[in-house]
Parts: C-alpha cells; sequence; structure tokens
C-alpha cells in the first residue's frame, strides 16, 4: 500500500466502480482515491481521449472498466491507447475488470499484461445487480423474465464480491500480477433465478424463453441504446452458451473467504424490488 500515491477510479459511477471507490476510501486517505466518469467532475470518456490524461494526472494506481463492454470490437484499440498513455505518464499499477468468455475482452487483457505495466485482471461471470439495478429490473418487477436463452447455467457474482476483490488487488502488492477469475457459489440457470426469487419474493416470478426479434422489440421499447442492445444479443447468442458452467475459487483465493450466494443477495436487496 505504501507505493500508492493516488488511485484513479474509472467509471466510479457504475456498478462496481462505486463500491470500489467506496471501499478504497475505508483503506486509504480521501484525497488518495480520485473519482472518473463521463459525468464526474473529473470526466473520462472512452469516445474522447481529449479527457485520458488530464484524468491520468498525478495517479500511480488505476481501476480500469471500459463502457460499454470490453466485448465491443473498440476496446482493444481504446485499452492498446490507454496503456501506453498511463506507461507514459508512470502510472504504476492497473487493474481491468474483465468478462468470462468474450474473446475480445481476452485480448485486452493480454494487452495489459504485455503492456510493462503492474497488473491485475479481474474476470468476472454475469453480475446479480443485473436484476435490481439495470436493464432486468423490470423483469423481476413485472415477475417474467423473458429472455432469448436455453437453459444454460451461469455463476451469477455479486458486485460487492468483485468490488472486494479489486480493491485487495490495489491495496495488496502481493496480489500484483495475478488473473482473478470470479464466480458466485452455484451455477444457475435463469428458470433457477426464477424460482428463488419467488420464494424470497412471496410472488410468482417466471422464466419464460423468447425469440431474439421478440428481445429486441421489447428492448427497444424501454429504450435501451442501440449499442448496448448489440452487446446483449452477443451475450445472449454467443456467451451464454454453457462455455462459462464452471466454478471458480477466485474470491477466495483473493480475499479469503467465499462469495456470496444469489439467495443471499436478494435477501440483501429485498428493499429494491
Amino acid at each position: 500500500m505504501n507505493d500508492i500515491e493516488k488511485v484513479l477510479v474509472i467509471g466510479a459511477s457504475g456498478k462496481t466502480g462505486s463500491l470500489v471507490y467506496k471501499g478504497l476510501q475505508e483503506h486509504l486517505p480521501k484525497d488518495k482515491v480520485k473519482a472518473a466518469s463521463r459525468n464526474s467532475s473529473t470526466v473520462f470518456d472512452w469516445h474522447d481521449d481529449s479527457t485520458w490524461r488530464p484524468a491520468l494526472q498525478g495517479i500511480s494506481h488505476v481501476y480500469l472498466t471500459y463502457y460499454p463492454d470490453l466485448a465491443v470490437e473498440a476496446s482493444a484499440s481504446h485499452i492498446s491507447e490507454f496503456c501506453q498513455l498511463a506507461s507514459s505518464m508512470r502510472v504504476k499499477h492497473v487493474t481491468l475488470l474483465s468478462g468470462r468468455g468474450e474473446p475480445a475482452a481476452q485480448q485486452c487483457e493480454t494487452i495489459l499484461i504485455d503492456s510493462g505495466l503492474s497488473w491485475n485482471v479481474v474476470r468476472a461471470s454475469w453480475f446479480n445487480q443485473n436484476f435490481s439495478d439495470g436493464f432486468f429490473k423490470g423483469f423481476i418487477d413485472a415477475g417474467n423474465i423473458s429472455l432469448p436463452v436455453k437453459q444454460v447455467k451461469e455463476p451469477f457474482i455479486d458486485v460487492g464480491d468483485i468490488a472486494d476483490v479489486v480493491v485487495e488487488t490495489l491495496i495488496n502488492p502481493s496480489k500484483r500480477n495475478q488473473l482473478f477469475e470470479v464466480t458466485g457459489p452455484e451455477l444457475l440457470s435463469f428458470e433457477d433465478l426464477a424460482m428463488k426469487f419467488s420464494k424470497s419474493l412471496g410472488r410468482e416470478v417466471k422464466f419464460n424463453i423468447i425469440s431474439q426479434s421478440e428481445f429486441n422489440t421489447m428492448m427497444l421499447a424501454q429504450q435501451v441504446p442501440e449499442d448496448v442492445l448489440a452487446l446483449l444479443n452477443f451475450l445472449f447468442t454467443e456467451v451464454l452458451d454453457g462455455r462459462n458452467e464452471y466454478l471458480t475459487n477466485g474470491v477466495k483465493s483473493a480475499i479469503g473467504r467465499s462469495p456470496i450466494s444469489f439467495s443471499e443477495y436478494i435477501s440483501n436487496n429485498l428493499a429494491r424490488f
């Protein structure tokens, strides 16, 4: 921790970034933690590289999230340019949030690992919080999870667990230069999730398989941006094909405890449903 001059949290208003920012402030003086996003006082926009250098002034460590996702085509060139700039500005360490089973994301991981910077990769499965904060909350409110997926299982993970792992990589030099692939403690299908919501909320939540076109129509009606919709289509048609149907011990190896279960996540967030 003694090598930290100031940590920049990119995407500090996001699901993981907000918790990483808060977690770092519990370990470091507040003036050693800097928040950056498209709407914060320190502006950082992946599609406006003129914002990058000012955000990196005086920074030694970075938590790096990419919007909308590393799976999109532009991510590799952006991550490469960012790592070159960070290195030239004497940034010491970057922790990158990545996604499981996404070839473009793995390309970005390699770019960071080969950059010469001290690094960590936190490769995460699907967030629990997609159902309490984001596009899928409406499914739970309506009692009907309707998605174009088969009965594939996914080790959903809580963003609090991800954030704790990220904070550890930033403050603990002994964890540096490692990849932590993080999952929840169980493999669950979307039908399993519907059953857990039904039990915990005391009302029926169903799961229905719908076509890709039905899903797109529904998302467009909710004014989901086209770039985000394209990403969702990729995730549902490519990534959720069973390639990630396995568990890892990434959370425990990083922070010494097991990840929370999906049922615990629901109980902790009842007020949001």
